[in-house]
């Protein structure tokens, strides 16, 4: 079975949905400062954001290795477990860095935003959704993992910056 990462470098629609809403990029998994996970568990950069944010895998293994986002400004918080739920939270709710109440009526309310300047978004994402082979959940329901995945798991995912030895805020607290 083909990897979701060569079916997104494959499909120019998909990662061009990515790039744009989702701002993530496969070309900026390297990221702009030394850092570690406090566990001492790897971690290895596979895509970034255009603000100098970037995605971690955490651990060993494949695509089902759990994803941790750092922003550039010192904050990260484990976002999904898994590519296929990571590339989920971008499709549906691709704004989901503004989302700082986590509820479905602040979500439709950046949603409606996003629609004024890209009225073929539910299209676009639904194409891409098809391509990767992915069901799309209800944004409510990407909304409550993300938020589950960052405060309940993300304790176990405490992100260092290695020079000084000081963790990183969390970027989604309970």
């Amino acid at each position: 079975m083909k990897s979701l990462i060569a079916t997104v470098r494959e499909q120019d629609e998909v990662a061009r949905f990515l790039a744009w809403p989702g701002d993530f990029d496969l070309d900026r998994g390297d990221h702009v400062e030394e850092v570690h996970l406090a566990s001492g568990a790897a971690l290895e950069g596979f895509a970034g954001d255009g603000a100098g944010g970037t995605y971690f895998f955490c651990g060993e293994g494949g695509e089902d290795r759990p994803v941790l986002y750092a922003d550039s400004e010192g904050g990260a918080a484990l976002v999904a477990i898994g590519l296929p739920e990571l590339l989920r939270l971008l499709l549906v709710t691709p704004w989901w860095r503004n989302c700082q109440a986590f509820t479905d009526e602040e979500s439709r309310e950046l949603a409606a935003e996003y629609l004024e300047d890209m009225p073929d978004l539910v299209a676009r994402r639904d194409r891409a959704a098809a391509a990767l082979g992915l069901n799309l959940p209800a944004q409510a329901d990407v909304l409550a993992r993300l938020r589950e995945v960052a405060v309940r798991m993300g304790e176990n995912f405490v992100l260092i910056f290695t020079p000084e030895g000081h963790p990183y805020e969390p970027l989604i607290r309970n």
